[in-house]
C-alpha cells in the first residue's frame, strides 16, 4: 500500500514499506536514520559502523519492527521505524513511531504527511487503538506538524498532569 501527499510545487512523496531483506531498502533505512542521528534532534553524532551494520538485522529479528520509507523520485526522502505493541487498556495493538525523520531538503514538502498517513493506514490494518509517539520539547516544527495531525500530550486524568517519558541505560 502505497500515499502519496504533495504541496504546491512539490514533487510527490511515495511511500513504501520497507523490506529489511532488501538491500536497497536497508541501506535506504541507514541513511535516514544516520541523518536522524546526525541532526541535533537526534543527538548531534552520526551511528557508529556497528550501529549501522547493525540496524536492519536487529530491525528484521523483531517481530513488532517495521519501517516505512518515503522517495521523492529515486532520492530517500523520510523514515519511520515503527513498533507494534500492546494497550493493556485498550485491550488492542498499538503502533508506536520509534523514529520518525524527514531529510532537511523535504521539510514542509509533505513528506511527514505522508509517512503518517501510511502509519495510520498500518495501525487500522491491525485494529490498533492508537498511534504514540515521543518528541523533544524544543522541536517546534515537528510538535506543530503532529499537532495539526491531532497528536498531544498523553494523560489519563489532567488532575494528575501529563505522562513523561522516562529512561535508564543499561550497560551492555
Amino acid at each position: 500500500m502505497t500515499a502519496t501527499a504533495t504541496l504546491s510545487m512539490a514533487p510527490a512523496a511515495t511511500v513504501i514499506r520497507a523490506d529489511y531483506a532488501n538491500a536497497d531498502h536497508a541501506a535506504a533505512i541507514v541513511e535516514m536514520l544516520r541523518v536522524y542521528a546526525m541532526d541535533p534532534m537526534g543527538g548531534g553524532a552520526d551511528l557508529s559502523p556497528q550501529v549501522q551494520a547493525d540496524l536492519v538485522p536487529g530491525l528484521a529479528a523483531t517481530p513488532a519492527a517495521s519501517s516505512v520509507l518515503a522517495y521523492v523520485g529515486d532520492e530517500v526522502a523520510g523514515l519511520a521505524n515503527l513498533m507494534t505493541t500492546f494497550s493493556s487498556f485498550a485491550a488492542k495493538p498499538l503502533i508506536n513511531i520509534h523514529d520518525i525523520v524527514v531529510a532537511k531538503e523535504y521539510r514542509g514538502s509533505g513528506v511527514g504527511r505522508a509517512l503518517f498517513a501510511e502509519i495510520e493506514t498500518m495501525a487500522r490494518e491491525v485494529g490498533a487503538c492508537k498511534v504514540t509517539l515521543e518528541v523533544l520539547e524544543g522541536n517546534m516544527p515537528a510538535k506543530a506538524l503532529y499537532a495539526s495531525l491531532g497528536y498531544g500530550d498523553y494523560q489519563l486524568d489532567p488532575k494528575m498532569g501529563k505522562a513523561l517519558f522516562w529512561q535508564k541505560r543499561l550497560e551492555t
